[in-house]
C-alpha cells in the first residue's frame, strides 16, 4: 500500500505540462489601448523562447518607459496575453492585455482571484519568477510564460 502510493505520489511530482501557444492573430484584444500600447520595446530580432513577439516600432531609449505585449498563451482553461510597463530597468505595471475563458464560470472566478495575485506578485519580484496561486496552476503558468516573453521584449530577464 505504502509503495502504490509512493510510486503514485513520484508520478505525479514528476508530471509536466507546458501550455501550448496560440497564435495572437486569432486572438480579440481586450481594448484598443491594450493591442497597440503606445511604446513598446525595440525589437530584439528573432531571438526569443519561440513565440512570436509583436512587432515593435518605438525608437525609444533604452532608459524610458517601455510597454509589451506577451503572446497569447493557452493555458488549457482559456487563451491569456500579459502586458508589462517598465521605467528603465523597474517594472511599473503588470496587466491582463486579452483573456478568453471560454465563459465558464468556474474559470471566470479562478481567474478574477488569481490574477491580480499574479500582477501583484510579478510587481513585487520585479521579474517572470513568481510564484503559483494555489487553485489556478494553469493560470499561473500561462500568465508567467506570457509575461517573461513580453519581458524578454523590453531587454529584461
Amino acid at each position: 500500500m505504502i509503495t502504490a502510493t509512493v510510486a503514485g505520489l513520484i508520478a505525479v511530482l514528476e508530471f509536466h505540462t507546458r501550455p501550448a501557444q496560440v497564435n495572437v492573430g486569432t486572438i480579440p484584444a481586450a481594448g484598443s489601448a491594450a493591442a497597440s500600447p503606445a511604446t513598446t520595446a525595440p525589437s530584439l530580432g528573432s531571438a526569443g523562447s519561440g513565440a512570436s513577439p509583436r512587432p515593435s516600432s518605438s525608437s525609444q531609449p533604452p532608459g524610458g518607459t517601455r510597454t509589451a505585449v506577451g503572446p497569447a498563451v493557452n493555458y488549457n482553461y482559456g487563451v491569456l496575453s500579459v502586458t508589462v510597463t517598465v521605467s528603465r530597468t523597474r517594472i511599473t505595471k503588470v496587466g491582463i492585455a486579452s483573456l478568453d475563458d471560454g465563459g465558464s464560470p468556474r474559470s471566470q472566478m479562478i481567474d478574477q482571484q488569481a490574477i491580480p495575485i499574479l500582477e501583484q506578485e510579478a510587481l513585487q519580484a520585479q521579474s517572470a519568477s513568481i510564484q503559483g496561486v494555489s487553485g489556478a496552476s494553469y493560470t499561473s503558468a500561462g500568465f508567467g510564460q506570457s509575461l517573461q516573453s513580453a519581458l524578454h521584449q523590453l531587454g529584461m530577464r
